[in-house]
C-alpha cells in the first residue's frame, strides 16, 4: 500500500473528529472476501505494532518464584499459584481480570491448572497465556507485548483492531496501519486482493475509507 495515501486518510480520519475531553483511539476495520463461517478461514494472530497503540497495554503474569519476583517491576498484576485456586471459586473476580488486562503470560508448568480453572473464561476471549520456562527473562516479552495488537475473525469476515491514538503523529499511526496490511499480504492466499474493504476512524469520529 501507499504509505503516503494512509497518512492522508490518518490526516483526514483526525479531522472528521471532533474534540473530546478523552484521547480517542484511532481503530482500523477491515472487511475481507473470505468465508469465515470456516474455521480454518478464520485469523487469529498477534502483530506488533512499530510504533505501539499510544495507550498502556495492560499485561498479567501468573507465575511463582523468580518468574513473579521478576514480574512485580515488569507487569500490571503478578497472580500466584495460590491466587490462581482463589479464582477458580471466584467466577466473577476471574472475568474481571479476563476483561481488565490484554495479554497474559505464564509459568509453562501451571499451564494445566490455568486451563483448568480458567481455560473457560480466558480461552474464548483469546487470552490464553503465553507460557515460559520459570527462569525466562520476560522483559523483553512485555515489552514486546506492549506494542502488540490482535487481529482475530469469528464467524464474520471483519475484525477491528487499535493502530494508534489522535495524539500520535499520522506517519507512526500510519506504519501501524501498513504493519497490519504487510500481514494481511502474508497471510492471505491471494493477499490483499482477499481485502473487501478497510476504513479507519477516531472513537467517536466518522470513518475514513483506505484504498487497498
Amino acid at each position: 500500500m501507499d504509505i503516503n495515501k494512509i497518512v492522508k486518510a490518518v490526516k483526514e480520519a483526525k479531522e472528521k473528529s471532533k474534540k473530546r475531553n478523552f484521547v480517542q483511539s484511532i481503530d482500523l476495520a477491515v472487511t475481507l472476501n473470505l468465508d469465515t463461517t470456516k474455521p480454518e478461514n478464520r485469523l487469529n494472530d498477534e502483530i506488533v505494532l512499530p510504533y505501539g497503540r499510544g495507550k498502556p497495554i495492560k499485561i498479567g503474569v501468573i507465575g511463582e518464584g523468580e518468574l513473579a519476583h521478576q514480574a512485580k517491576s515488569l507487569a500490571d498484576i503478578v497472580i500466584t499459584k495460590k491466587e490462581l485456586e482463589e479464582l477458580a471459586k471466584d467466577k466473577r473476580k476471574a472475568k474481571e481480570i479476563a476483561k481488565a488486562y490484554d495479554f497474559f503470560i505464564a509459568q509453562a508448568d501451571l499451564m494445566p491448572l490455568i486451563g483448568r480453572y480458567l481455560g473457560i473464561i480466558l480461552g474464548p476471549r483469546g487470552k490464553m497465556p503465553k507460557p515460559v520456562p520459570p527462569t525466562a527473562d520476560i522483559k523483553p516479552i512485555i515489552e514486546r507485548l506492549r506494542k502488540t495488537v490482535r487481529v482475530r475473525t469469528k464467524d464474520k469476515p471483519v475484525f477491528h483492531v487499535p493502530v494508534g491514538t489522535e495524539k500520535m503523529k499520522e506517519e507512526e499511526v500510519a506504519k501501524n496501519i501498513e504493519a497490519i496490511f504487510n500481514y494481511l499480504e502474508r497471510k492471505l492466499e491471494r493477499g490483499l486482493s482477499d481485502v473487501k474493504s478497510a476504513y479507519i476512524s477516531t472513537t467517536m469520529g466518522k470513518s475514513v475509507k483506505l484504498e487497498v
